[in-house]
């Protein structure tokens, strides 16, 4: 009698640990780089044109902050997805707390943009608002 090795056992741990390698590869690390594109906090840079001063104001997403005359909150911010031209976006909210008859109108609100702030501007006449990190 000719006794035969179990070749099938070996081949299914292979292939379980191919596909386990397989499944890690494609789904673990794409969650993982999705959430580095995506921040909970956002860096604002803010001039105030009257003294020259220029102070960097952290915001966590959602929460509702007061820098001296205005009211600031961001709602979202992103990375983007390539090293090579980094673009950060956010979507800002800012009231000016001076002017009392339109105290529910913004002063912006929009998508900010840090390559090219010039393309939705923030008009005010102290200030300066711009985008510098998101994280």
């Amino acid at each position: 009698m000719l006794l035969k090795k179990n070749t099938q056992v070996g081949k299914n741990k292979l292939n379980f640990y191919f596909y386990s390698f397989l499944f890690y590869f494609f789904f673990i690390n794409i969650s993982i780089s999705q959430d580095n594109i995506e921040g909970n906090f956002t860096d604002l840079r803010i001039l105030d044109k009257i003294s020259s001063k220029n102070t960097l104001v952290r915001l966590k997403n959602g929460e509702l902050i007061k820098f001296k005359d205005l009211s600031i909150k961001s709602l979202k911010c992103k990375n983007s997805e390539f090293d090579d031209n980094p673009e950060i976006t956010a979507y800002i909210q800012v009231k000016d707390l001076t002017d009392k008859n339109n105290n529910e109108v913004f002063v912006f609100n929009g998508w900010m943009f840090s390559s090219s702030p010039s393309i939705t501007p923030f008009d005010h006449s102290v200030y300066d608002v711009w985008l510098v990190n998101c994280y």
